[in-house]
């Protein structure tokens, strides 16, 4: 399959890039700077260097994939740039003919708020409340854009090893882990080029 991949540096971004090219996709990344990619995960990736948030750059990145990865994370607080990726890319997409999109959004936002700690509630208003308030918007463009989306609200994340077993649904139940790792996040987005379980629809992603 061809995959277009956003946030290739980020954190779920490079385990998304590294196992897209284990299991046999043809990759394309779009990033602003060549040089932040690991010189060991870029040997057969189509290369696009420019910016997510640029209409132009995003519409030349789309053309000819079969799906798109969106693993795009705001690394500045105080300018979250959710909105204006989604205002660039969702277009491309449409104009392309490309349906699928798989974006990793956040536990937290929208109506998974409602199954949050009070603690976390207060540091999601707080510390993330413009970036999670850009994630809502921009979650709201997908769910509008009439494409074949599935939007992925992982838990808090982290760098420990894969354990290939999470727990996906609609609501986190209680007593459920609250961490979930990064290599199974980009693990689940990827089988979900395959499997229509969560089309359309959004799946919080926890460990088990």
């Amino acid at each position: 399959m061809k995959l277009l991949l956003l946030g290739a540096t980020g954190g779920v971004g490079s385990h998304l890039l590294r196992q897209a090219l284990a299991a046999g996709h043809e990759v394309t990344v779009l990033v602003r700077d060549d040089a932040a990619l690991d010189d060991a995960d870029v040997d057969g990736v189509r290369v696009v260097v420019g910016d997510a948030t640029s209409a132009d750059d995003v519409a030349e990145a789309v053309v000819g994939q079969d799906a798109v990865l969106n693993a795009v994370g705001s690394r500045r607080v105080r300018h979250p740039v959710e909105v204006e990726v989604g205002e660039a890319l969702l277009p491309a997409m449409q104009a392309s003919g490309v349906r699928r999109l798989v974006v990793c959004s956040a536990f937290g936002v929208g109506d998974s708020e409602g199954d949050a700690s009070a603690l976390q509630k207060i540091f999601f208003h707080t510390v993330l409340g413009k970036v999670y308030e850009a994630k809502e918007a921009a979650d709201a463009q997908v769910r509008a854009s009439g494409l074949d989306w599935t939007l992925v609200y992982p838990t808090r994340l982290v760098d420990d090893p894969a354990t290939g077993d999470v727990v996906a649904s609609e609501h986190l139940a209680d007593g459920a882990s609250t961490q979930v790792t990064r290599a199974d996040v980009a693990r689940f987005m990827l089988a979900q080029l395959g499997d229509d379980t969560w089309l359309r629809r959004t799946a919080v992603l926890t460990g088990a």
